[in-house]
């Protein structure tokens, strides 16, 4: 939400601009919102009902106008019947529900994520990986992926680290 200057020790000078405020007139991207404790909770529930937000150690209010994109893991609607999640704020949020399943529930997606993986991560590592050897393809297919798809770019990522050939 950004802070004032002065708001606390070592806050910048001239304070600093909040992600809602950076993301004015756009989108964000909120990750794991199920993560999200329940002051913080309070807070985006304003930013969505009134549209606006209020600065750490400010006095006044700035509007905004955003769009919410949400993701998380969790089962939010068991979350608010246990009174872990703001019913508000959940459908609030709950505009349009995407699911999408785990990466080991859609296998046919692993070799094209594979592939376009080390091509971004070679690229960035100024390495020449052209491709992944059929054995090495068949181990990431039959791997359960617990972690999804960064579970995988993160297998690559050391792959193209520490291999020696293309």
């Amino acid at each position: 939400f950004g802070y004032e200057e002065g708001a606390f020790t070592g806050a910048k000078k001239g304070g600093k601009l909040g992600k809602f405020e950076l993301a004015d007139k756009g989108t964000i991207f909120l990750d794991e919102i199920g993560d999200m404790p329940a002051n913080m909770q309070v807070k985006l529930l304003r930013v969505l009902q009134d549209r606006e937000v209020e600065r750490v150690g400010s006095l006044r209010t700035k509007k905004v106008d955003v769009r919410i994109i949400a993701a998380t893991n969790r089962p939010l609607e068991a979350m608010v019947e246990e009174r872990r999640f703001r019913e508000d704020l959940f459908y609030r949020i709950n505009v349009i529900q995407l699911f999408i399943p785990a990466l080991r529930e859609r296998v046919q997606d692993v070799k094209p994520l594979a592939e376009s993986f080390v091509r971004k991560i070679s690229a960035k590592a100024g390495k020449r990986v052209i491709g992944i050897e059929d054995n090495a393809m068949q181990l990431l297919l039959q791997h359960n992926w617990p972690g999804n798809a960064r579970e995988l770019e993160n297998a690559l990522e050391a792959s193209v680290h520490l291999t020696r050939t293309e």
